[in-house]
């Protein structure tokens, strides 16, 4: 049978299993241009203080929009972008955030040419340097710039493994590993950026207890 800490990582993957860039749509072990610019948005809007499902439904609707690309986004109005996240739950968060998408942007043109694996090259293959570059970014700071990067390694292999504080505060409480070649070592290489955002999502669903409960004495 089982061990907890099997019973744990199944039930987490079973419930909860999903990339953030999987629900906006995003493709990132093919690493293109267009879907890690979405990811880049997604990290300034689940960077706010708003709730994650205003932002994956605001990064969805701003590409729906047309603004696939760092040019696209800069140079919509900010009267647009504006209603848009309004209308997806970023109400009296709009005008900042529609300015840091904007800044942002042109940052993203000046810098690297609109496109962000620029900013993996310039990183030359170290993490801790991919996230200090990405908080030179308006609008993406030490939280935007962990949100990316979990979601990153899906296709950034210099990534793997790569977890935060939150992950490990989340893995604590359940009985799992802290460390994150261990964390890495319960799973797959293709399903541990699906076993990070678990770990996010079932503290933000309010679910570490019910799942803790529910598989402890499973050995």
């Amino acid at each position: 049978m089982a061990t907890d800490i099997e019973a744990v990582v199944a039930e987490l993957l079973e419930r909860h299993g999903r990339t953030f860039a999987e629900e906006i749509g995003v493709d990132v072990p093919a690493d293109t241009a267009e879907g890690m610019f979405a990811l880049t948005v997604f990290a300034v809007l689940a960077g706010a203080p708003i709730r994650t499902p205003s932002a994956v439904a605001a990064c969805r609707a701003l590409l729906d929009a047309g603004w696939t690309d760092a040019a696209a986004m800069a140079e919509a109005t900010g009267t647009r972008r504006t209603e848009v996240l309004r209308g997806n739950g970023y109400a009296g968060y709009d005008e900042s955030i529609s300015h840091q998408l904007e800044e942002a942007c042109r940052y993203l043109s000046d810098t690297y040419d609109g496109d962000i694996r620029g900013l993996r090259r310039a990183a030359d293959g170290s993490p801790e340097r991919e996230r200090a570059l990405l908080q030179r970014i308006n609008g993406i700071g030490p939280v935007g710039a962990d949100i990316f990067l979990r979601e990153a390694q899906a296709g950034w292999d210099e990534l793997i493994p790569y977890i935060d504080e939150r992950v490990c505060r989340t893995a604590r409480e359940l009985g799992l590993p802290t460390s994150a070649t261990r964390l890495a070592d319960l799973v797959e290489r293709t399903d541990l950026p699906r076993l990070v955002a678990a770990l996010v999502r079932v503290r933000q669903e309010h679910d570490v207890t019910d799942l803790r409960e529910s598989t402890s004495g499973m050995s």
